[in-house]
């Protein structure tokens, strides 16, 4: 079922980060790598609902986050793995997103 959440909705772009980032293209190619990294990392059969709140959750962990850029790609795989195997929607009201 994931693969009816479309992915390119919720990508970053530069013009997203340029308030809180130097390099905003950087901060929004990284952002990216964790978006496509929940999507790649979710079962098969996630709903695209869960996915999307997921998503959503990233961009309100890490898109103000000024070490954006500076974290590497293997921690952000810890994070998105940990994120993924620990999420509870009932943690999350639907009316937030």
């Amino acid at each position: 079922m994931k693969e009816l959440f479309d992915i390119h909705v919720v990508l970053a772009t530069a013009s997203d980060m340029d308030d809180v980032h130097d390099d905003p293209e950087a901060a929004a190619e990284q952002l990216n790598v964790i978006l496509h990294l929940v999507y790649d990392r979710a079962n098969e059969e996630e709903s695209p609902q869960r996915i999307e709140k997921i998503a959503h959750h990233c961009w309100e962990i890490w898109a103000r986050n000024p070490q954006l850029t500076e974290i590497d790609e293997e921690e952000l795989v810890d994070w998105v793995d940990h994120t993924l195997a620990t999420w509870d929607d009932a943690d999350f009201d639907d009316n937030v997103y």
